[in-house]
């Protein structure tokens, strides 16, 4: 038996300007996608002042008192708040700065972000890490890739990476990188530096029940309605209303409502903190990664 087509795909996520590619990717999949908007984000001003010190400075600029010897960005977020601060910043400070700087990032989606913010800004550096897939890779590449540019120099002379991260953030970086399991020679130094601060977005309970319930009650009701969750922040309003709904989203052959996450960590946090089992997790935080998780799914259950 083949599966219904997805009716709906319900996006938890802010729509991406000038062109999102989940919207263009599940588009061309006659699914109709549906952006809901759960993170509010502010910049770290003070500490984004910090940052643009240093470029005026001159901390950043290639030589013996580098003060770091590289950036690291794993969420568009903090891709976006190095932007705003960074257009304030002298051309001639970028460029000096840009000298052989690598930028390490995670994920297709950042990677162009990051990409643009390069071309208008620092037009030396260098993008690496963008097929990696997420931070545990990242650091496995950032180990072989960033001690390879000071290969046969004294460990001194290797300045730390400089991450830019969200207040909430895992770990996994900066402890593969640091910790005692990697060999006292190989290990890289890491700062962290919090350039934004994240919240749920007033009011996204209420706007996902109700988006939920029409997606529901519209039309003849055949087809699937998925779900993909892209962060922990606002997990637990999500699974509240997904209870609420019970009811209306029906359970085993008639179960209507499918939950699918752009990875891991978000997937972990579902099962762990909220005690919810997602139905996919994408193997590549991609629209194309989502995507093939959902066809899967949705083809064994066809086979079923």
């Amino acid at each position: 038996m083949t599966p219904p087509a997805p009716r709906r795909i319900l996006l938890l996520k802010t729509k991406s300007s000038p062109h999102d590619g989940y919207e263009e990717f599940f588009s061309s999949q006659e699914s109709k996608p549906t952006f809901i908007p759960v993170l509010s984000h502010n910049f770290h001003t003070q500490n984004l002042s910090g940052i643009k010190g240093l470029l005026e400075n001159g901390s950043l600029r290639p030589g013996p008192d580098r003060r770091y010897g590289g950036l690291i960005f794993t969420s568009q977020r903090a891709v976006e708040a190095f932007a705003e601060m960074v257009g304030g910043v002298d051309e001639a400070h970028l460029v000096s700065a840009s000298q052989d700087l690598p930028l390490y990032t995670v994920g297709p989606a950042t990677a162009r972000s990051l990409t643009t913010l390069r071309d208008q800004y620092l037009p030396h550096a260098t993008i690496h890490g963008a097929e990696t897939g997420n931070g545990e890779n990242l650091a496995k590449f950032m180990l072989e890739h960033y001690n390879a540019l000071f290969k046969g120099q004294p460990q001194e002379r290797k300045p730390p990476l400089l991450f830019l991260v969200g207040e909430t953030r895992r770990d996994i970086i900066p402890r593969t990188l640091m910790g005692s399991d990697t060999e006292a020679e190989k290990r890289i130094g890491v700062e962290e530096v919090v350039v934004y601060e994240t919240g749920v977005v007033e009011g996204f309970e209420g706007d996902f029940e109700s988006v939920l319930r029409d997606s529901l009650e519209g039309g003849s009701g055949a087809g699937m309605t998925w779900v993909v969750v892209f962060s922990p922040t606002g997990c637990d309003a999500m699974v509240r209303v997904l209870k609420r709904k019970g009811d209306s989203i029906g359970e085993g052959a008639e179960r209507r409502v499918f939950v699918a996450t752009i990875g891991p960590t978000t997937r972990d946090h579902l099962v762990k903190e909220c005690g919810f089992q997602p139905d996919v997790c994408a193997a590549k935080p991609s629209p194309e990664g989502v995507g093939a998780g959902i066809e899967k799914y949705m083809r064994n259950l066809g086979s079923r």
